[in-house]
């Protein structure tokens, strides 16, 4: 006779757990805690409390050691992660090392990872952009990817529902491309920013430079004020975590107010092995966990699972979620699981100078930036390219050292710059499109030190990304050139897909089992009770900034699954 631990079962039981403690994985958690569940919040990486885990929020420059560089022996060690623009000596400490989480890279690929509780959440760049019509009907118009399964007007409640919580500063601009949300108070573009919107206002009927909305709050409201946020101070100091909790991450936000439910139990350290597919009842009962110290085995079970570990991870999981049932991976039954995966194009640059307007300075800091939504290929298809971008711009004074000389002379001069010509940059953010051969999988012969199977990278721009890139030098180029803009240059910094930390897709939706693993709710198509709600689910890219729509599928498809328990449909 086989004798079961039933109380240690039932306290290993929960209505939901949720993979992920990031963005998505902090929303399902306050969604499904707030409706009643008790649910579990499993996270790979250490604890991370909001403010008292923010060792480096207060400090001055001279108290770092390196003055923010990071240390040429860190950097040789870590050539992924060094490229991060933010992988700086005061956030360091909130990326993944190379040596300590390795994969495969079939082709070079920057896999940028934040293993903490709160993920990524503590260093995303916050901008912040509902999609609209034209990036959801995208792949049904050219061909490319699956049509997905929803239209803006299923998510525009949850884009609104999402946005008054986490608050988002931004002006209504009134673009058909960029729906207006709500939003707080916009911060402002500089001088020669708004010169340059005023410019191409003139010379375009179709193009836009707009302020760029961002996750800050420049006018905390009610709401932000009981998550215990405050306004953001404008220090520009973002990736070692907010003290005051001026921009939304899940440890100032979502996170808290699950906690204050009683509801959830968080439990960092966990790394999930797989999801536990049980045959007889046809669906997934709990999650298999491995100690990230004692490396020890505990299984966890649930009526409904929220895989939210970012979008790669998420696909790892799934991937290694075999069973007699999904011996190719949970709900993997036509084989797509880990194919069509697809990133932001951020390889084009351009900067120029300005020589009017010297007698405005930039005083003080913002946290966000101008912006030019997509407007190639949006109503019309009129290039030799697919889909679009859009791009980010900032305009700034350069700062002029007098280096000449020595002595006091030479010190009173390196202590006193004085002010250059403004300086104008762009970046772009391509939207490429999502193909079988960009794919990740599981390494058949090495596992971590956690027993999972290695992540195999392998991603590649093409042709429709270089036409993309061309298309954007000519473009801004040209609009430079008309706002009386000179000393103009352009840059392809070659850099590998993933340093976007974009990554999107390999369990996307869709409308059918055959070319889909997910359905409109976020569902498995074979497997009703697991909903993915993080950047794997999606069908396309858009040239958005994805986070705020993550955090709105997260909190539609929270709602979804509620309801369907209630039923008893899960």
């Amino acid at each position: 006779m086989t004798y079961l631990n039933l109380k240690s079962t039932a306290a290993r039981t929960y209505d939901a757990i949720v993979i992920g403690s990031g963005i998505s994985g902090g929303w399902a958690a306050k969604e499904l805690t707030e409706k009643g569940l008790h649910t579990l919040v499993l996270e790979r990486g250490r604890s991370v409390q909001h403010v008292t885990d923010y060792p480096t929020t207060m400090m001055n420059p001279w108290e770092f050691t390196h003055r923010g560089e990071v240390p040429l022996e860190i950097t040789k060690a870590n050539p992924v992660v060094s490229r991060c623009y933010a992988f700086r000596e005061d956030s360091q400490h909130f990326f993944v090392k190379d040596n300590e989480h390795p994969y495969v890279q079939e082709q070079p690929f920057d896999w940028i990872r934040g293993y903490q509780v709160g993920g990524k959440s503590l260093l995303w760049a916050r901008h912040t952009q509902r999609w609209s019509d034209f990036d959801f009907e995208g792949p049904v118009r050219d061909g490319f990817a699956v049509d997905w399964p929803i239209r803006y007007q299923d998510i525009a409640p949850w884009y609104s529902y999402v946005e008054k919580f986490a608050g988002i500063s931004g002006n209504k601009d009134g673009l058909a491309e960029l729906p207006d949300g709500e939003f707080l108070k916009p911060f402002p573009l500089t001088k020669v920013e708004q010169y340059f919107k005023e410019q191409v206002a003139r010379q375009y009927q179709d193009r836009h430079v707009i302020i760029a909305r961002c996750a800050h709050l420049s006018d905390p409201q009610p709401v932000h004020l009981e998550q215990g946020r405050a306004q953001c101070q404008n220090r520009v100091l973002c990736q070692r975590g907010c003290p005051f909790g001026g921009y939304f991450s899940s440890n100032a936000s979502t996170l808290p107010w699950a906690a204050k439910t009683g509801k959830m139990t968080l439990r960092p350290d966990s790394v999930v092995h797989s999801l536990i597919f049980d045959e007889q009842k046809n669906k997934v009962t709990g999650v298999r966990v491995v100690d990230a110290h004692t490396k020890e085995v505990t299984e966890f079970y649930a009526r409904i699972i929220f895989v939210n570990a970012a979008a790669l991870n998420t696909n790892l999981i799934l991937l290694n979620s075999t069973s007699r049932r999904f011996p190719k991976g949970l709900g993997n039954d036509n084989g797509l699981l880990g194919q069509y995966v697809a990133f932001h194009n951020y390889r084009a640059k351009i900067s120029a100078d300005y020589e009017g307007f010297l007698e405005y300075t930039t005083d003080g800091r913002r946290p966000t930036s101008g912006y030019i939504p997509r407007f190639r290929n949006v109503f019309k298809q009129e290039t030799d390219f697919l889909r679009g971008y859009a791009a980010g711009l900032s305009a700034f004074r350069s700062s002029v050292t007098n280096q000449q000389g020595v002595g006091a002379g030479l010190k009173q001069q390196l202590l006193n710059p004085t002010l250059g010509p403004w300086r104008v940059s762009s970046h772009m953010m391509g939207e490429t499109i999502p193909k079988a051969t960009n794919y990740v999988s599981l390494d058949a012969s090495t596992k971590d030190n956690w027993g999972m199977p290695l992540l195999k990278t392998s991603i590649a721009y093409d042709d429709n990304d270089e036409k993309m890139i061309a298309d954007y030098f000519t473009q801004l180029s040209d609009m430079f050139t008309k706002a009386g803009f000179t000393n103009i240059q352009t840059r392809d910094t070659k850099q590998a897909p993933g340093l976007d930390i974009h990554e999107m897709g390999g369990v996307r939706m869709g409308k059918a089992p055959q070319t889909s693993l997910l359905n409109k709710w976020n569902q498995l198509h074979a497997c009703k009770n697991v909903f993915v709600t993080d950047g794997a689910c999606m069908t396309s890219t858009g040239t958005q900034n994805p986070s705020l729509t993550y955090m709105a599928l997260t909190a539609r498809a929270a709602d979804f699954a509620v309801k369907e328990m209630k039923k008893g449909n899960l």
